[in-house]
């Protein structure tokens, strides 16, 4: 697969690859859920650090996937800002204390109880974003359709969502296959173009696209519906990994990490770590 996919699963041989899709999908809510619920900075930053080994057993480079992180990346740090500027006190509310670095104008006082809260939620995107990343990259969209099904979604949903993942590369190809043949005629859509240019360049190849995408989608559902899809209340799947050795292994491993997490809210007799006490 070519380099800046947006997104999509990627086929290779590692250990992640070879694990059950509902072992992965159960790893990445668990940790997801303990981490969006913690706010102990060094579980978070020890969980980062996990998910940053993930990772690498997965084999995942960042040519691969370096559109959706800057994607990522920018509306992470436009969320930050945000938060600052809307509750640029929160972290005092929460640590009970406040140590100002500078006065600012007005309320906008930047504190280091504010900086602290911010580098959680910092710290919080690497915890979360990667173990998604890994899961849908790792996962073939059938098996990850079945492993939606099997903690519980809908099958229908959990189709839906494969057929997206399915179609997703396809899109992408046609984009870039109209893009070429734009430029072949002269009509220049690369770097050297000016901005402006390249954003109407390539909203004259996604709109049509866009229309035409919407007819594959009605045809695809005409095709399901003539197959009766839906009718019953479940189905079987063809690519549904039974679970391994290996599975519940990465599955206590992750249910340890888990108790941990829950260990700590007690320890620190909350969800915040305050190092300001």
């Amino acid at each position: 697969m070519e380099a800046n996919n947006v997104i999509g699963y990627l086929p290779k041989k590692t250990p992640i690859h070879q694990l059950s899709g509902f072992t992965k999908m159960l790893s990445f809510l668990m940790i997801s859920i303990v981490g969006m619920i913690s706010y102990d900075t060094r579980f978070l930053i020890a969980l980062a650090v996990f998910s940053a080994i993930l990772f690498r057993i997965a084999k995942i480079s960042y040519r691969e996937i370096s559109f959706v992180l800057k994607f990522i990346a920018f509306f992470s740090v436009l969320n930050l800002l945000t938060v600052y500027l809307f509750a640029p006190e929160y972290g005092v509310t929460i640590y009970g204390s406040r140590h100002v670095i500078f006065e600012g104008i007005g309320r906008y006082t930047l504190t280091q109880e504010q900086l602290f809260y911010e580098l959680n939620l910092l710290i919080k995107y690497f915890v979360t974003i990667p173990p998604g990343l890994i899961f849908i990259l790792t996962t073939n969209p059938s098996e990850l359709a079945s492993s939606i099904h099997r903690v519980g979604g809908s099958y229908k949903i959990a189709y839906a969502f494969s057929l997206a993942l399915r179609y997703i590369p396809d899109i992408q190809e046609d984009f870039r296959t109209i893009s070429k043949a734009q430029q072949a005629r002269g009509n220049e859509l690369s770097k050297k173009a000016a901005l402006s240019k390249r954003i109407r360049g390539n909203l004259t190849i996604a709109i049509p696209l866009i229309f035409s995408s919407l007819e594959r989608i009605e045809t695809i559902s005409s095709a399901m519906e003539l197959r009766r899809f839906g009718k019953k209340k479940g189905r079987t799947w063809l690519l549904a990994k039974p679970l391994k050795r290996n599975d519940y292994l990465a599955l206590l491993l992750v249910i340890v990490l888990c108790l941990i997490g829950i260990y700590l809210l007690r320890i620190n007799g909350g969800r915040f770590y305050n190092p300001f006490r």
